[in-house]
């Protein structure tokens, strides 16, 4: 499931541009093949930084990941054309998306109220309770011989 659609990219640029940034083969119209494969690079790029402490792929999908994938799909569309330069805004954009997909990677921020926490598995868990051991050395305290005294 992708992070954004093509209406999300579609409400944050104009049309005529999404024309210019994706019409390969100069048929006028939006070539939805090469916006889907933008959004799944910006997807990959989001899944990889968030894959560390997140289960990925996002399900829901979080309000500001659905951002920051908008604006890294368009940032990838203009990378495509080395005729259209990025804007500052543009680039500026990427750069946030980047910085704050850092410091989630990091934990030094969150995804808001759609933080769906650290990922849990159901593996065993360590304890240091007395009375959850299994195995111990040396004499009880009811004076019998520890499980591992005979090996």
């Amino acid at each position: 499931m992708a992070y954004c659609t093509q209406t999300d990219l579609e409400e944050q640029i104009a049309n005529a541009d999404l024309i210019d940034l994706s019409d390969d083969a100069g048929s006028g119209a939006v070539d939805t093949s090469v916006i889907a494969r933008s959004i799944a690079d910006a997807d990959a790029e989001i899944d990889s930084y968030c894959g560390s402490r997140y289960t990925v792929p996002f399900s829901p999908v979080p309000v500001i990941i659905r951002k920051y994938s908008v604006d890294m799909a368009i940032y990838h569309l203009f990378s495509r054309r080395s005729v259209l330069k990025i804007s500052e805004e543009r680039q500026k954009r990427y750069d946030n998306a980047i910085r704050f997909l850092r410091d989630l990677a990091k934990g030094l921020n969150t995804l808001g109220g759609d933080d769906p926490g650290e990922p849990t598995d159901s593996l065993p868990q360590a304890t240091q309770a007395k009375e959850n051991r299994i195995f111990s050395m040396g004499k009880a305290s009811c004076g019998c011989a520890g499980t591992l005294d005979n090996y």
